[in-house]
């Protein structure tokens, strides 16, 4: 698919006169537990020429775009996706912690993932990989039946919180590097390893009763949290300096 993703982005500059920052794949595919059916969901930051930004007005700055092949792609403006940056948007830091990467502009992505330390509220981040958790487990997983790839989308946030309980730092977007952590346990790992190979030979759409054990675990995870939460501190607010700074270098390039 690289090659169709390719020429999706290419298209999209020519006509929407606009240069592609960054590009990378977002979802499960960059998680890691992709199943064989499962859509491609492309990300990316995009940058007007100067003149564009210079007016009253702000126009739309996002781009979406869905092609045939199960291929999602959207975009965020520059001054967007640096907003969004400021305020701790972890899809955001993600994307640019994805291991399958379309376009990159050395500037952007480099002095991103540079300023992302500085930027990062531990608090914000794990209330938001909190929700998501919670949110899964409330609509797809307290039922005796539920489906595989949900487990997935219940493991990876909760292992996000776990990360920055220990970390206070944005937890990687691989999956496969939350569980190999050294504060997840080897039983934690195996029960992990053996649900990962039930995925694989799945579909979407299959699902399968779930261990009540797992299910209570599910329930302390969601509890233990919950509880942490109001520890995690909030950082001093850095200041959008370096990020304006990062954006006119952009803009007037």
């Amino acid at each position: 698919m690289t090659p169709t993703i390719l020429d999706a982005l290419d298209t999209i500059e020519r006509e929407r006169n606009v240069r592609v920052l960054f590009a990378a794949e977002s979802g499960s595919r960059a998680w890691g537990f992709a199943s064989p059916d499962s859509d491609y969901d492309v990300r990316f930051v995009y940058c007007h020429p100067r003149d564009w930004y210079l007016r009253i007005t702000e126009p739309r700055d996002v781009i979406e775009r869905m092609l045939p092949n199960d291929l999602d792609v959207s975009g965020w403006d520059l001054r967007k996706a640096l907003r969004l940056f400021l305020r701790t948007n972890v899809a955001l830091y993600e994307w640019l912690g994805s291991p399958i990467v379309y376009r990159e502009n050395s500037v952007f992505a480099a002095r991103a993932r540079a300023l992302l330390p500085q930027y990062f509220q531990p608090a914000s981040a794990l209330h938001h990989y909190l929700g998501t958790a919670r949110t899964t487990f409330a609509d797809h997983l307290d039922r005796p039946e539920v489906r595989l790839k949900k487990v997935f989308y219940f493991l990876r946030p909760i292992l996000a919180c776990r990360w920055i309980e220990q970390t206070r730092a944005q937890p990687p977007t691989e999956f496969s590097k939350l569980v190999a952590a050294d504060w997840v346990t080897a039983h934690e790992r195996e029960v992990i390893a053996e649900l990962l190979l039930r995925k694989e030979l799945a579909s979407e759409r299959d699902t399968e009763a779930l261990d009540s054990g797992l299910q209570r675990w599910m329930r302390d995870q969601l509890a233990h949290f919950t509880q942490i939460g109001p520890s995690l501190a909030r950082r001093v607010d850095a200041g959008p300096e370096a990020l304006d700074a990062l954006m006119a270098e952009l803009v007037d390039a």
